[in-house]
């Protein structure tokens, strides 16, 4: 999700700054590669400020799911690692038992 939603994103956002032309949009703006770096500053801000939403909101998320169930795994399930044994009940490599 990460490779896809916020790389791509992040470079779709920028590629519109870099590339953008009235040519294609007469009511747009040219980019930074027609003469107008301004709108790639616009777009590089823009790119940011989503970022940072994006982070606060995933911590905001991440907290009232901790808070409500446990995020981490009890220390005996890591300890034998977070394979299949603790988490599927499959019996196969198994450190412990």
């Amino acid at each position: 999700m990460f490779g896809v939603h916020c790389i791509g994103g992040v470079w779709g956002v920028l590629a519109t700054g870099l590339f953008a032309s009235k040519v294609v949009n007469p009511a747009g703006a040219d980019g930074l590669f027609f003469g107008n770096p301004k709108q790639f500053l616009i777009q590089l801000f823009a790119a940011a400020i989503a970022l940072a939403y994006s982070l606060v909101g995933s911590l905001i998320i991440y907290k009232v799911v901790d808070l409500l169930i446990t995020v981490r795994v009890k220390e005996r399930e890591e300890i034998m690692g977070l394979g299949p044994p603790p988490q599927h009940h499959e019996n196969a490599y198994t450190i412990l038992e």
